[in-house]
């Protein structure tokens, strides 16, 4: 089987992925790749923890990649420590890259050109899936994911915090894509087949930033020192 990384937002579409992934039978999942602000010691955009990101390492069974970036990061410092991550990946016997994406065709014209001559291959396990089917399929799965980041020039900030579920879908208006493709909002992944158990969450303080909502999340006190996660 290939060894593959998947790349780890710690939301519910690279959740979705590796689940994808690990029923075709063909790859072997190496571990998750996560970029981490290292000023703040959480997920870009997504904001979330890394206690959360381990705990989910933990879940899924398999080590977790973080590559800390600098606060503010510019585009060539991001692009000089993926490139580091590449190359070690490589070193390591692995293969390629999964990522989440759904349908932007310029983010995965960024990722395919990135990736080319470093010998590893971008995977697109959910690529041209119907989003309203994609999510529902997700939802009825078992996936729970929270909202943990909103845009509030799409979005009531109102949305920041809460579970998405059938009840919250029927909210969104006609323009939303239900899977968010386009940043309506970020999410974080807690329970689903891709886990081998359920992540304890509670929500924490919810604050508007750099012009987005985050509703923070936290290991609730019943797993805090329940996960046997390798931060790697």
């Amino acid at each position: 089987m290939r060894k593959v990384l998947v790349s780890w937002s710690s939301g519910k579409d690279s959740a979705w992925a590796l689940h994808q992934l690990r029923q075709a039978g063909e790859y072997e999942i190496a571990g998750l790749l996560t970029t981490v602000n290292a000023a703040f010691d959480r997920v870009a955009m997504h904001g979330t923890r890394r206690e959360i990101l381990e705990a989910q390492a933990d879940a899924v069974g398999v080590a977790l990649w973080t590559v800390p970036l600098p606060w503010h990061c510019s585009n060539a410092e991001y692009e000089a420590a993926m490139s580091d991550a590449c190359r070690r990946a490589v070193v390591e016997g692995i293969e390629a890259i999964a990522f989440g994406d759904l349908f932007l065709e310029d983010v995965r014209r960024y990722r395919e050109e990135r990736l080319a001559g470093t010998g590893l291959a971008p995977i697109f396990p959910l690529w041209g899936m119907n989003t309203v089917a994609l999510v529902r399929t997700m939802l009825h799965a078992g996936v729970r994911a929270r909202i943990v980041c909103v845009d509030p020039k799409k979005l009531p900030r109102e949305f920041a915090g809460r579970d998405l579920d059938e009840s919250l879908l029927e909210q969104f208006s006609p323009d939303i894509d239900p899977c968010a493709e386009n940043g309506e909002f970020h999410t974080c992944a807690y329970a689903g087949p891709m886990f081998h158990k359920p992540i304890a969450i509670e929500s924490g303080d919810v604050v508007e930033r750099d012009g987005f909502v985050f509703a923070d999340v936290k290991l609730a006190p019943e797993a805090v020192g329940a996960s046997g996660a390798s931060g790697r």
